[in-house]
């Protein structure tokens, strides 16, 4: 089982009503409550940690929590307002936003609304994004990582629960980005998994390239460090007992993009979905992943996000959906198959054909010759 702890949001976000232009739609959203979303459509045990308003928007964001299979066991409900994040999009710089968070219910979550004990069966925890740089939140699950991430253990062995960070940044909510990048390292070094976009690396460590960028991050702690790259697809760097380092990249399937809202947040919860459905959720089991086992979690993941893109807002897929997407190498390897046998079967056919043919041919020929010849 997973949780996922932070923000729990209203996107507005415009769109173009005949009679009406342009408007603000309201959408679920905020990046830990998607993540959850996601995997509970993927068939994934998953609960959210957070509170909620009991506003009209709380109702909306409660009510879709439970219609996607998301237990609420770890909610506290609050007369504080939702969040709303207003959402445009640019098709130069991409989704670009605006927060009103004072005082709301999601970024007022408090260390007295922490579970003293999580669940039996929790094997992840899954945090970061903007419930990082607000306060009292940010702070109340600074603790709660730190307490649960060495709760059994000092090392990337079994016993405490696989700990999964996406910044998710959004800069002009940082107001010191010296202070935020030091947090940001304590976070990444409590942590046995970090998944960054690729605008994250840029703004942490401008001066690097996203590969590299993971590779500082690897550094300090967590054993697998993953970045999306946008339509290139994913990278990720596996650190192994040795010191050694595994990088595997896969693509994306190619779809007609609506928006990008909830890609990164698709991508996060289905690779976490492929560890749980494959029983590698685990600090000991995420060693042993094979180069094949990690480019399927992170394929699968791909696969998810580019569904997400070719609707409005963030609405994961089932896991059909994403089961049933083939990507190029897939299709592949299905037409290989198919080529194959019928070229294995035609000449087995067209040998006894043509000799049958040649053999009533020759006879004819001799004959019509023998005819001809006859004529003085």
């Amino acid at each position: 089982m997973i949780i996922c702890c932070g923000e729990a949001l209203i996107d507005m976000v415009r769109v173009t009503v005949r009679g009406l232009g342009n408007v603000f739609t309201p959408l679920p959203g905020g990046s830990p409550y998607n993540t959850a979303i996601a995997i509970g459509r993927l068939g994934v045990p998953v609960k959210f940690l957070g509170r909620l308003s009991t506003d009209f928007f709380g109702e909306i964001l409660f009510k879709k929590l439970l219609k996607c299979h998301v237990g609420d066991e770890l909610i506290h409900r609050s007369a504080q307002n939702s969040t709303l994040a207003f959402v445009e999009q640019d098709k130069v710089k991409g989704p670009q936003y605006i927060f009103y968070t004072e005082g709301t219910a999601d970024c007022s979550l408090q260390p007295s609304d922490l579970p003293p004990k999580l669940p039996a069966d929790t094997k992840c925890i899954v945090f970061g994004s903007i419930s990082m740089v607000l306060e009292p939140v940010s702070s109340a699950i600074e603790s709660f990582i730190l307490r649960e991430g060495t709760r059994k253990s000092m090392d990337q062995v079994d016993g405490a629960p696989v700990i999964s960070f996406d910044p998710n940044i959004r800069p002009f909510l940082i107001k010191d980005k010296n202070v935020y990048t030091g947090r940001f390292e304590k976070w990444a070094a409590a942590s046995t998994i970090v998944k960054m976009s690729v605008e994250d690396s840029a703004f942490i460590y401008p001066k690097l390239d996203p590969e590299k960028a993971l590779q500082k991050v690897i550094t300090m702690g967590p054993r697998l460090a993953i970045c999306t790259l946008g339509p290139k697809g994913a990278l990720a760097l596996l650190r192994r007992n040795d010191g050694s380092v595994t990088k595997v990249t896969a693509p994306v399937v190619d779809l007609p993009v609506a928006d990008t809202i909830g890609a990164g947040d698709t991508f996060h919860g289905a690779f976490l979905a492929w560890l749980e459905l494959k029983e590698k959720m685990s600090r000991s089991a995420l060693v042993y992943l094979s180069e094949n086992e990690l480019y399927d979690a992170l394929f699968f993941a791909n696969k998810a996000a580019s569904i997400v893109c070719t609707r409005a807002g963030a609405e994961p897929p089932s896991r059909k959906e994403v089961e049933t997407l083939k990507g190029l190498k897939e299709k592949e390897k299905e037409a290989k198959p198919t080529a194959k046998k019928t070229s294995e079967v035609k000449p087995k056919e067209a040998k006894p054909i043509e000799t049958k043919l040649a053999a009533k041919a020759k006879p004819v020929a001799a004959k019509k010759s023998a005819v001809k010849g006859n004529k003085p």
